[in-house]
């Protein structure tokens, strides 16, 4: 604690809002690959791989950002969890790989496009399944003993870290689904509108069976969401949900472009509001907390200095290049 400034919150904070504005920013694109093989036309393709050729690679920085924050301010965290999670992060970074390989290459050949076009949704799905898995491993709990990890190699796999990846590749699908809607025009447009009707109850699905299975994983999970006064606190959570749905399902149903995409980031938001709910404020659940996996302040303010000139020179200049690739993209002529 120094001025009043408690170190440890903050930075888990500056973490956590660099991990969810990867998940807004790069969920999109994911769940994009992902759709690719429901859209077989080439032009269809093409105008989806435009759509999101100007941010793409930037959006990954933010990954970079809450991992590497991870392990400079929390190091104790970092070391406990990555022997963990060792084999969903491996397949995450391969599925990144094999994505951004993919999404060069197939401009530059004829015969082996769709190949490459596999290899962009097969490793979008990875890289999803994977963040989804790890994000459930992380939630059931890690065997610690001491200040290391003690669990087997396959801890990581489990149903409920199943039915988390399961849902996160819903849930990204849905954010692709309504990039579409907000970008293309025409028959891809319509398209688009009739998958995020599905997504759309299949994530709320999602949301309602992970909802009812993360209480059972901890008493400490039940007692944050069930217990006096807590339940008050948790309350509005589910109350936002249902009240974005029913703003979702109308601009879905009035076929307002601009808005489904918007609303389905909002989904996501209080998704992960209700993530910090049952986290904190342990960084390893039921293990560690934030006070305890944290670096020395030192280390802490001075990277702080760093992220407080970082962070926003990437909001800014991530902002200008949504505004100046604003708008809808056509087949053959690009952004309008």
């Amino acid at each position: 604690m120094i001025a009043g400034i408690d170190l440890a919150t903050l930075w888990a904070f500056i973490i956590a809002f660099a991990v969810f504005v990867y998940v807004v920013m790069d969920g999109f694109d994911l769940g994009l690959g992902m759709l690719f093989p429901l859209f077989p036309a080439k032009a269809d393709r093409d105008v989806m791989m435009n759509s999101v050729a100007p941010v793409w690679d930037g959006n990954e920085t933010w990954l970079v950002l809450g991992g590497g924050g991870l392990m400079a301010a929390f190091p104790l965290a970092y070391a406990v969890l990555m022997p963990a999670l060792y084999t969903p992060v491996i397949a995450m970074l391969i599925g990144l790989v094999f994505r951004g390989v993919a999404f060069e290459f197939r401009w530059r050949t004829t015969a082996a496009r769709n190949r490459w076009d596999l290899a962009f949704a097969l490793g979008s799905l990875v890289a999803t399944l994977a963040q989804g898995i790890a994000l459930g491993a992380i939630l059931q709990g890690v065997h610690v003993e001491g200040r290391h990890y003690a669990g087997g190699w396959w801890d990581w796999l489990s149903p409920f870290s199943l039915l988390t990846g399961l849902a996160l590749v819903i849930g990204y699908s849905l954010l692709g689904a309504t990039w579409l809607i907000l970008k293309t025009e025409g028959a891809l447009r319509e398209k688009a509108y009739r998958l995020s009707w599905g997504l759309l109850f299949a994530m709320l699905a999602a949301i309602a069976l992970v909802s009812i299975a993360t209480p059972f994983l901890s008493i400490q999970y039940a007692q944050r969401w069930f217990a006096w006064p807590n339940v008050a606190l948790a309350a509005p959570v589910p109350i936002a949900v249902a009240a974005v749905t029913a703003l979702l399902i109308r601009s879905l149903g009035q076929k307002q472009d601009s808005r489904p995409f918007f609303l389905a980031l909002a989904l996501f938001a209080l998704s992960y509001a209700g993530l910090g709910i049952s986290m904190y404020p342990f960084i390893v659940p039921q293990s560690i907390t934030i006070w305890q996996a944290a670096a020395p302040q030192n280390s802490q303010i001075f990277m702080l200095v760093g992220v407080a000139g970082l962070v926003p020179l990437i909001l800014g200049y991530t902002g200008w290049a949504y505004w100046v690739f604003r708008g809808k993209v056509r087949a053959g002529s690009g952004y309008h």
